[in-house]
């Protein structure tokens, strides 16, 4: 049974700082790339950042390249996102998700409740 959990989201001013944790279970990291979503009030799920399967390649949405920073923890079975110089527009309720890889949310599944992010101006 493949759960994940998305936890470590909060209220942070503009230009601070938050990481993400998404702790993985019942799937191997070298099988399927895991995928960070966000989804703001109104707008549709779009894609953040990707470590893919293998060699763990990672790729950045262009709204968030050089502030977040995406990266795997073995030990822990954690994905992990670092968030950088905070937007108020990156606020959102942040979800992670396993798939096939890319930046589109139908290539992932197992969703999970997110972890809400909100960055006050």
């Amino acid at each position: 049974d493949v759960q994940l959990q998305a936890s470590g989201g909060g209220l942070v001013q503009a230009g601070g700082s938050l990481r993400l944790s998404c702790v993985v279970s019942g799937l191997d990291f070298d099988d399927y790339a895991i995928g960070w979503f966000r989804q703001a009030p109104g707008k549709e799920r779009e894609g953040v950042s990707c470590i893919s399967r293998g060699e763990y390649f990672t790729t950045y949405s262009d709204s968030v390249k050089g502030r977040f920073t995406i990266s795997r923890d073995n030990a822990k079975n954690t994905i992990l996102l670092q968030m950088d110089s905070l937007k108020p527009e990156d606020t959102a309720v942040y979800y992670c998700a396993y798939g096939v890889g890319g930046d589109r949310p139908s290539s992932y599944e197992n969703w999970g409740q997110g972890t809400q992010v909100t960055v006050s101006s």
